[in-house]
Parts: C-alpha cells; structure tokens; sequence
C-alpha cells in the first residue's frame, strides 16, 4: 500500500523548534507587559487652561501743542551824540615823536659780553639697562644701537663662562639640579663696574660671581637724552649641579 504524504512533508521532526519558538515569543510579550508604564491623568489637567483677561487701555487723543517762542528782543536805541556848541574848548591830545636826536644815544651791548647761561639737564637716577636709550659699549662691539647691546650681552656671558669656577658647586655638596646666581651691578658714568651684588643658593657661589663680575673691563658709559649716566644691569648665572 502506498503511503499519502511524503516523508519531507512530515512536521514532527519540527516540533522542538517551533515549540522554542513559540515560548520566546510569550517571554518577549511578557516583557513588555511588565515594562509597560502608564501614567494616572485627572479630569482637572486636561480642561485646564491658562485663560488670561486681554487688558485693554484706553489711549488718550492728544493734540500736539506748539510752542510759542517769544518775539525776539528790541534792537538796541542809538548812541546819543552829544553835540558840542563851538565856544567850548576841546582838549587835544598831543602824540610826542619817537624820534631820536643826535643829542641822543643808544648802548649797544655786543654779545660776546654777556655770558650764555646753559641749564644742564642732570640724570641723577641709574637707567635700567632695558630702557637705555643709548646703551654701554663693550670693548670692540661696533653697529647700531641694537648690535652694540646684543654684543654688550654677549661678551658679558663669554667672560662670566670662561672665568668663573663651575667646580666650586660640586665642591659644596649641594643637591643636583640647575643653582641660579642673580648678580646686579652699575655701570657707572665713567663706565667702571661698581655697585656689585649677588644672591645666590650659597654664599661661595655669590662671591665668586662678584668676583668675576668685578673682572670686567672699563666700558663705554651709557647715555640718556646725550649725557652719560650710570646703567643698572642684572646678571643671571645658572649652574648646573650634577651627581
């Protein structure tokens, strides 16, 4: 006897996973039904209504009043001219000449006599080395004023590193790292170094900077509005401590 129904057509071999299936599904609808939030609304929220009165003002019609301006002032009345009857003696007045006589002389002073008083300007107080106008020459800095001052500051670090005595940190067991000594000093109006001070981590380390400081050449003074005057400077010296 044939079979009816193909073996391929049979749903039970199916069962399992539509029987997952089906229990997936239920699993997902309740979830959303737990998650699903509803919210209480009252009868007042929803005929509620913020109903304001329109407030109506009532604008007066003015009328534009113009301005009367007063009628300008009378003009002034007239001199009164005083008529003088002929027998009345008018006095005149009488202009002298400024002319001179021979009778006359008048004193030349030549000025080769008079001695020409000359008001120095005198600046008393030092000039910052950053602000002068013109600054101390180095010996042998030569250009403008910029290239004499970045040469000034050149042969000042060239000389502070060939003779100061970088050895002398190491010797006085400080802690590594980089030590700053700050030296100020006055070129004064001669261009001497003078005025000289130094702090520092340790009081060796500012004695040799004043002491190197000191060893400086004579400069060429600064001046400020064409007269010499003394120029503050300061000096950073930076020493490198190592292990």
């Amino acid at each position: 006897m044939l079979a009816k129904k193909s073996p391929k057509a049979e749903i039970g071999a199916y069962s399992k996973i539509f029987f997952q299936l089906g229990l997936l599904l239920s699993l997902v609808i309740i979830y959303i039904a737990i998650e699903w939030k509803t919210f209480d609304r009252t009868v007042s929220e929803l005929t509620a209504m913020n109903i304001q009165e329109e407030e109506v003002i009532d604008i007066p019609i003015t009328e534009r009043i113009q301005e009367v301006k007063p009628p300008p002032p009378p003009p002034p009345a007239p001199e009164v001219i005083e008529i003088v009857a002929d027998e009345k003696d008018i006095e005149e007045t009488i202009l002298e000449s400024t002319e001179t006589d021979e009778s006359e002389y008048v004193e030349v002073i030549e000025m080769d006599d008079i001695e020409e008083v000359v008001e120095e300007e005198q600046v008393e107080q030092d000039i910052p080395f950053a602000i002068i106008e013109d600054p101390p020459v180095f010996p042998g800095c030569k250009g403008t004023k910029a290239q004499k001052k970045k040469c000034l500051q050149d042969k000042i670090t060239q000389h502070i590193s060939k003779n100061y005595n970088t050895g002398l940190s190491q010797d006085l067991g400080l802690t590594p790292g980089k030590k700053k000594v700050y030296v100020v000093f006055k070129i004064d109006k001669t261009g001497k170094i003078s005025e000289a001070r130094a702090r520092g981590p340790h009081k060796r380390l500012e004695k040799e900077a004043l002491r190197v400081v000191n060893m400086l050449p004579r400069l060429t003074p600064g001046k400020q509005r064409g007269m010499p005057v003394g120029v503050s400077y300061t000096l950073p010296i930076t020493l490198h401590v190592q292990i």
